[in-house]
């Protein structure tokens, strides 16, 4: 299955909306977006994981990846809305402990998206 990636980005905060299964093929794909968006430097970025419908270790990785350059910058790396067998995969890994995972994309990120 293909994986689709897309970033919306607005005052330091961007919103990484991925689509389709992130594994040992697609995972590259999604690793060279956030080498792309952190060097923009934003301080808050939520992932938008609405549509995965599978995120294997390979994808964990990445994701694990990401939030220790984040860290490193001095930002936040965040999951928003995981389907629940990628929440069971992140509870059975122990990195719902790890991220900060929320429900649905943040209200606060969507309105200042807006504005």
């Amino acid at each position: 299955m293909e994986l689709k990636v897309s970033t919306r980005s607005h005052a330091g905060c961007a919103v990484v909306a991925v689509t389709g299964e992130i594994d040992l093929y697609t995972a590259p794909h999604l690793q060279s977006e956030f080498t792309r968006l952190l060097q923009e430097g934003p301080s808050r970025v939520v992932i938008d994981m609405s549509a995965v419908d599978f995120c294997d270790s390979t994808g964990m990785n990445v994701l694990l990846s990401a939030l220790k350059r984040m860290k490193e910058q001095g930002g936040t790396l965040e999951v928003a809305a995981p389907r629940p067998a990628v929440r069971k995969i992140l509870q059975v890994t122990g990195l719902d402990s790890v991220f900060t995972v929320h429900d649905e994309v943040p209200q606060e990120i969507l309105i200042t998206e807006g504005s």
